[in-house]
């Protein structure tokens, strides 16, 4: 089964309905298995102590915040260049959850900001960039709600979104571009991840567990809009032959009043 295969929306729904179930079960094993690594097997970090238990909601939420613009972007590509049926589906439905991503990387990350850096916020090139990233989420969100036919909007969105790689490109180069608070990668460089295994493990069932939980998401949540569409198009329909029917009549009538 290829790509194109499911951009028939029956077919898809149906796979959704059966993939479903496995990934609400993978997913809520993933955080179980996750969150007990992170907070009774990960131990205390010799300078961070337990504020480090933090990072390991705040890192996935950030990473899953910049894959989901990925995936937005991607599938604007999918419904610029090859008009494929559930790109713009897809795009929709990761708007909200990347939102939720990132909100939450922002505030885990103030939440740790205050005991080791003394404050919630300082207008860092990484915090900064993230919040500018929030802040278009927000937007591409409310211009799918100010334009009310799904064709319009899905081009207008798949344009602005495409033009916002920009900022993920700096907020990935922030910490190497300018001098900023934050740590340069420690897991994913060339001299191998610079994390004790101790740390590193339980950080990375974390992270598995929000990838886990973003494909159950946007997977609900595409269901959700094909099925939104599909209300959609048959109020048209019906809004469409009500004055027909409505014309019809009266034309009948009119002889018999006549007479």
């Amino acid at each position: 089964m290829t790509l194109y295969d499911l951009a028939n929306p029956t077919r898809f729904l149906k796979l959704v309905k059966v993939l479903l179930p496995w990934l609400i079960v993978a997913t809520v094993a993933a955080l179980a298995v996750g969150l007990y690594f992170a907070f009774f097997v990960a131990p205390e970090d010799y300078q961070q102590g337990q504020t480090v238990r933090i990072m390991f909601v705040h890192v996935p939420a950030a990473q899953l915040a910049l894959m989901c613009y990925a995936m937005m972007a991607l599938s604007s590509i999918g419904s610029l260049v090859w008009k494929h049926p559930l790109a713009d589906v897809s795009a929709k439905a990761s708007a909200p959850i990347g939102a939720a991503f990132t909100f939450l990387a922002l505030f885990s990350g103030a939440i740790w900001g205050k005991p080791m850096w003394g404050t919630f916020w300082v207008w860092d090139a990484r915090l900064t960039s993230f919040l500018v990233l929030f802040i278009m989420y927000l937007g591409i969100i409310a211009l799918w709600k100010a334009i009310e036919d799904p064709i319009k909007a899905a081009k207008v969105n798949a344009i602005i979104t495409l033009v916002g790689v920009i900022n993920v490109v700096i907020i990935k180069f922030s910490v190497e571009w300018w001098n900023t608070l934050h740590q340069p990668p420690s897991i994913i460089r060339s001299g191998g991840p610079a994390i004790h295994s101790s740390i590193l493990i339980p950080l990375g069932l974390m992270a598995l567990a929000f990838v886990l939980l973003f494909v159950t998401l946007h997977l609900m949540s595409m269901r959700n809009e094909i099925m939104r569409r599909r209300i959609r198009a048959m109020r048209m329909r019906a809004a469409s032959v009500a004055p027909a029917a409505s014309s019809n009549t009266v034309t009948k009538a009119a002889p018999a009043g006549a007479r």
